[in-house]
């Protein structure tokens, strides 16, 4: 069975890759266009735990 790699699949992967680079999540939501970040997290594949500590390191 041939392994094929489609756009949506890159797409997915280069969100994933900036995540892991820089951790930071709202680039990644901007650079998908996406209006919510759950959204985005889901889509780059961050777990709950990455996700929480992210939430915990941003100061408002």
């Amino acid at each position: 069975m041939r392994s094929e790699y489609r756009t949506h699949s890159l797409r997915r992967t280069k969100a994933s890759i900036i995540y892991r680079a820089t951790g930071n999540l709202r680039a990644i939501q901007i650079l998908l266009g996406h209006s919510k970040i759950e959204n985005t997290v889901r889509y780059a594949g961050i777990d709950a735990e990455d996700a929480l500590a992210l939430a915990e390191n941003t100061e408002i």
